[in-house]
């Protein structure tokens, strides 16, 4: 790895992803942590993208509709555990962002322990939105990081405590915000009226309970013939996102009894464009209302099914945007509560261009030491020696982070053979995508009924 001095043509960095939303938060992260006038003007930053292969694998659907996030198709791939440990030993990147489920994090900060290379890369991790679930779990996978970004001040808060709680190091912990906040405050317009549901994969995940939010949402548009109302999906059927989506709307409204009305359409699509002709948003517990309270947009999170952790939206108590369909149908608009905001890091207040200044100048301290202390995650064989090595072998990873047996395979590359295997190989994957994605959730319904 070169060394890390002025005299570097480029810093470079590698994002690495499991999903569509885990992508946009990655690389967004590290086009702001990488941003601003810290920065010598003889250096430039190179961005590389690389998607962690499994089930939520993103489509290339998906990834247009992330957006623009800065980093050019061309420098997007896909790999394994051990190709990305194997990337990181030859390619010399100063900086590593974990857009990664929990486990898949930890497993990666034990490979690149395992590697033990005299000049290791800075690595940064996080959450992709609202941590309402598995508080404890998802942050002890994540510890031995460099970096665990919070995306806002209660984040920060909560964050610190468990590790303290554990007599863990915190000090990796750092305030900054979502990456992806940023657009237009709301301006209302004369003859727009438009609500938004903000669907989400898994919450509710029973039938029952959405086909009730979408019976719900078309009586609304039923009675309210003048607004538009929109249904924004997040994949279509098939697809997996961050969360498994085992009962897709799009697969509900086709059962729908009396059709829908013609104010009520299903949209995809990238966030902030919606949200750019919303006037309304309304949600169980998505990311998206963080989104829309940055941008000053009306929110409402439903109580309907209860404000319960299950939902998750127990996050929002105190928020002032809890209610129900029945007062939204009689024209009532939430208001949410200041004190609530400003610890949520939804910037509302205009402070969002400086949110990150922390955290990059935390990035830039750690890229001019001399030497980066040794990766040491809170979990080792010898603290978790049931947990830790189930982790790693899901990755193909040994208990001491090495690859298993078998996982090193080097690749034929050129040549009728190379060509074949390489096929085979891309008809595996889409095998067992289309096994993951399709065939499984069937056979679980299935096994409902």
């Amino acid at each position: 790895m070169p060394p890390r001095t002025e005299k570097t043509t480029a810093l470079r960095v590698a994002v690495l992803a499991d999903s569509d939303t885990r992508w946009k938060w990655g690389a967004l992260t590290a086009r702001r942590l990488t941003a601003g006038a810290s920065r010598t003007s003889a250096q430039r930053v190179e961005i590389s993208g690389l998607l962690l292969r499994g089930r939520a694998t993103p489509t290339p659907r998906q990834l247009a509709e992330v957006g623009d996030v800065g980093i050019e198709a061309g420098r997007v791939r896909e790999v394994t555990a051990v190709e990305f440990l194997h990337g990181v030993r030859d390619e010399g990147y100063d900086v590593v962002v974990l857009a990664l489920v929990g486990g898949a994090v930890q497993a990666m900060l034990h490979g690149l322990a395992a590697l033990r290379l005299p000049a290791r890369p800075v690595v940064v991790t996080g959450y992709v939105g609202v941590v309402y679930e598995k508080l404890a779990d998802g942050l002890l996978l994540r510890h031995g990081a460099d970096v665990v970004l919070a995306n806002s001040r209660h984040d920060a808060e909560r964050f610190r405590a468990v590790y303290e709680g554990v007599g863990a190091d915190s000090s990796a912990v750092t305030e900054a915000a979502l990456p992806f906040l940023g657009g237009e405050p709301h301006r209302p317009q004369e003859g727009r009226d438009t609500v938004v549901f903000a669907a989400q994969p898994s919450v509710p995940a029973s039938r029952d309970d959405r086909m009730y939010l979408l019976r719900r949402l078309v009586e609304h548009a039923r009675l309210h013939p003048e607004r538009e109302v929109l249904l924004k999906l997040r994949s279509k059927p098939g697809e997996h996102t961050t969360h498994i989506e085992e009962l897709p709307y799009q697969r509900l409204a086709e059962r729908l009894p009396g059709g829908l009305p013609p104010n009520f359409r299903l949209v995809y699509g990238h966030m902030g464009e919606v949200l750019d002709r919303t006037d309304l948003l309304v949600t169980v517990s998505s990311t998206a209302a963080l989104e829309s309270l940055h941008r000053r947009v009306p929110t409402a999170v439903l109580t309907d099914l209860g404000v319960r952790e299950a939902l998750g939206n127990h996050h929002f108590i105190g928020s002032g945007l809890l209610t129900s369909w029945d007062h939204l149908d009689g024209g009532h608009r939430p208001e949410p509560a200041p004190q609530w905001l400003a610890g949520q890091g939804v910037a509302a207040d205009g402070t969002y261009a400086t949110a990150y200044d922390h955290a990059r100048a935390r990035v830039d301290a750690l890229l001019a030491a001399a030497r980066l202390p040794d990766l040491a995650p809170y979990y080792t064989p010898a603290t978790a020696p049931g947990y830790l090595p189930g982790i790693l072998a899901r990755h193909h990873l040994a208990p001491d982070g090495h690859p298993l047996p078998g996982a090193e395979r080097p690749r034929e590359r050129g040549g009728v053979r190379g060509a074949v295997r390489e096929a085979v190989r891309e008809a595996a994957r889409g095998a067992y995508r289309q096994g993951v994605q399709r065939v499984a959730p069937v056979i679980r319904r299935m096994g409902e009924l």
